[in-house]
């Protein structure tokens, strides 16, 4: 049985079965795409939520200096572009890293990997229904036509927002309330889901929330997808047009207005600073290995694929870094921590018809990445479904619009109703960390076929350097530059030393009792004396405390110690990704100098595991689950049903 988990498809079987049509699945895709079509894929694909969105917050927390977090992402994205590329040209089909790993590893890493796609297309395609909700309930928001009484077309609330999102956000206000903190002082996003959840009709205590723009827009992308490529590569093409115009537009206007003193500190909150905008800055570049599901109706995949990623990446990665030298060159860095930093930028100006341009194409841009997101999905689906690892039906083609018919739909269904209810920062962490498991995969891949003399190669393979000592070295000098520049932080790490709890965690975990007591205490500590009632907003003053005096009242406090403390397995299980990272640094740094690895591949793969460790255990442990879901269903049907396991794929 072990065996058979690992059963490999070779790319000759493969390449055949792709010219003769899939045997049963006469239908094959049509060939319309080139590299220009490609490129634009890829910009569709990550100029999106990121340059309109996550951009800010990342530059509020990181200042200027955050470019330098959009290059390291980018050389990361880059590495494991190289890794696609390279499979890409070996295995011109349909299936992205599926088909890859298939390849590689064998069935069962094939069937974990495809699981992953499947997570990072649907879910990351309710993250962008969300935020395309957002921006188009804005838009309506500011539309002003005075010649017919029309003062903004608002939507209730309830009925532009997730379930779970307005249930915690009235939680999260409700806490904050009994900690003393005023109705109208809440911050906008906590008011607004505070609002929603409070109007929502109800029935038998059920409050009927849910995210109607979401559902509409993910409805007629589902359709525009079913009709064909060459209509969704039309209107693609179309959407990134419009962006780039508007990008430009704001670089060349931005820039007059650019005040370089606002780039005074540079990294304003040092290199932690930088870092906490990770995950925001990779969601912006999640997307571009949609470009490789693409492959079948490439007209030359093993020519184009490999430079449309890479001139998606470049061009993304330009216009990036020149969007966020002039957000923070036109404001102060700290003010940026908005969802619509662009908007907010030229308002700040008093250019309100550049903000409302910059709206509009907002909502073309979500748009025409949840087009990519959306075609991606259901050909990963074919992939598998032609192995006989999902059932025949998710292979079937339409006659007529040469599309995956069945699997578009399914899909559609699959995003369509969780983007109702799910949360955004779930939902974009599990998009995250899915894609970044397959980016590691991919170039674990590359790897482990780089010195197998029976492999046939396509016509683009990743440039060789031996990294037999260049990763040792990095891994042994990045070990000393921790102890030597943040010796400090480095033994707290390693000795797993108890952490001070942040102030928000502190207020909203404390019961009634335990309110009080904080109250007396930040009275008879505060200087001057403030009047104990329920007027005492305990997390606006604790949050005003330099961060030295915020220690020292926390350590003088009464309050449970495991209220004030993160200490133990409690502290140590949000380390346990990172002490994974490193274990696999010594590994890998040992395969370097025994195998003489490839060092791009290994500097994507070690790159992007260090990502996925940044965004924390409880997305692993989200991660897991889905993983075990999708075991269940292999072993229940997919290992059965297998082709390859009943010689139908062997040569």
């Amino acid at each position: 049985m072990f065996d058979n988990l690992f059963r490999k498809k070779s790319i000759d079987k493969i390449l055949k079965d792709a010219a003769n049509g899939y045997g049963d699945h006469e239908n094959s895709l049509k060939k319309t795409l080139g590299v220009r079509d490609l490129t634009a894929f890829g910009i569709a694909a990550i100029i999106g939520a990121g340059i309109f969105s996550t951009i800010g917050k990342a530059s509020a927390d990181g200042g200027p200096a955050v470019i330098f977090l959009f290059i390291f992402t980018s050389l990361a994205c880059s590495f494991a572009a190289f890794a696609y590329a390279e499979f890409a040209s070996m295995v011109p089909v349909s299936g992205s890293a599926y088909t890859y790993s298939y390849v590689a590893f064998g069935e069962l890493v094939a069937w974990i990997i495809g699981w992953s796609l499947i997570m990072e297309y649907a879910i990351g395609n309710i993250t962008v229904a969300i935020s395309w909700s957002d921006y188009f309930t804005g838009l309506l928001s500011s539309i002003r036509i005075p010649a017919l009484g029309i003062d903004g077309i608002n939507i209730p609330s309830y009925m532009t927002m997730d379930y779970l999102t307005a249930s915690n956000g009235h939680e999260h206000a409700q806490a904050l309330i009994n900690a003393g903190k005023n109705l109208t002082a809440l911050d906008p996003a906590t008011a607004l889901a505070n609002s929603a959840w409070l109007a929502a009709p109800t029935i038998g205590g059920f409050h009927l929330v849910a995210d109607l723009p979401a559902l509409g827009i993910i409805i007629l992308i589902t359709w525009l997808v079913y009709r064909g490529m060459r209509e969704s590569r039309n209107a693609s093409n179309a959407m990134v047009v419009i962006k780039l115009a508007v990008i430009l537009l704001v670089l060349s206007v931005g820039v007059f207005y650019v005040d370089t003193k606002n780039w005074h500190p540079f990294a304003p909150n040092g290199v932690s600073g930088v870092l906490k905008g990770v995950s925001a800055v990779f969601f912006a570049y999640i997307g571009f290995d949609a470009i490789s599901t693409t492959a079948e109706e490439c007209k030359n995949p093993q020519r184009d694929l490999p430079r449309g990623m890479m001139w998606a990446i470049i061009i993304c990665t330009v216009l990036y870094v020149a969007i966020a030298l002039v957000l923070t060159g036109i404001v102060k860095s700290d003010t940026l921590g908005v969802g619509d930093p662009l908007a907010f930028v030229f308002d700040q100006i008093n250019l309100k018809l550049m903000s409302g341009i910059i709206a509009v194409s907002a909502v073309f841009a979500m748009a025409s990445v949840l087009l990519v997101f959306q075609m991606g999905q259901p050909r990963i689906w074919m992939s598998m479904s032609r192995d006989g690892l999902l059932p025949k039906r998710f292979s079937k083609i339409h006659p007529k619009y040469k599309t995956p018919s069945f699997a578009t739909i399914v899909v559609g269904f699959v995003v369509a109703v969780p983007s109702l209810f799910m949360n955004l920062t779930i939902v974009t962490d599990l998009c995250s960390i899915g894609t970044l498991f397959a980016f590691v995969l991919v170039c674990a891949g590359v790897l482990v076929l780089q010195n197998k003399p029976d492999v046939k190669r396509g016509k683009f393979k990743i440039p060789y350097a031996n990294s037999k000592f260049i990763i040792p070295v990095l891994f042994v000098a990045s070990i000393a530059f921790g102890f030597l520049k943040f010796g400090k932080q480095t033994k707290e790490f390693i000795f797993n030393t108890p952490r001070t709890v942040e102030t928000i965690s502190l207020v909203t975990s404390l019961n009634n009792h335990e309110l009080k007591v904080l109250k007396e205490e930040i009275v008879n500590s505060a200087n001057p004396k403030i009047r104990l009632d329920r007027s005492v907003d305990a997390e606006s003053y604790l949050s005003s405390l330099p961060p030295t005096r915020y220690e020292q009242f926390i350590s003088a406090s009464k309050l449970p110690i495991e209220k004030r403390y993160e200490s133990g397995w409690g502290l140590f299980k949000h380390k346990i990704p990172m002490w994974i990272f490193l274990f696999i640094c010594v590994v890998i740094s040992y395969y370097c100098v025994t195998k003489n690895l490839s060092l791009i591949p290994v500097l994507g793969l070690l790159s992007c595991l260090y990502m996925m460790c940044e965004l924390g255990i409880s997305n692993w442990i989200g991660f897991g689950i889905w993983l075990i879901i999708g075991l269940v269903i292999y072993f229940m049907y997919g290992f059965k049903h297998s082709k390859l396991r009943h010689g139908e794929l062997v040569d």
